[in-house]
């Protein structure tokens, strides 16, 4: 039996920011919830310790992008005085 938690290999790559987030705040909710066995328990962290590093990878990319859009800004900006 396959648990809900588990993934196909390289498909977290494919998930977006927000989907990443709301797989992670449903795996938090269970987690918190209890009444699971500890092999449950265990592969949901895990699950969530992925989903996190997807959501990071997200951020970051936009931090970067975010700064570049600044600093582009701002050297056109200083084009203009």
């Amino acid at each position: 039996m396959t648990s809900e938690v588990e993934q196909a290999p390289g498909t977290d790559e494919a998930l977006g920011y927000e989907q990443a987030r709301d797989e992670l705040i449903e795996v938090v909710r269970r987690l918190e919830a209890g009444g699971t066995t500890l092999e449950e328990s265990l592969a949901l962290w895990e699950r969530g310790e992925e989903l996190a590093r997807v959501c990071r990878r997200w951020l970051e990319g936009a931090r970067a992008r975010l700064d570049a859009a600044l600093a582009e800004e701002a050297a056109e900006g200083e084009d203009a005085e």
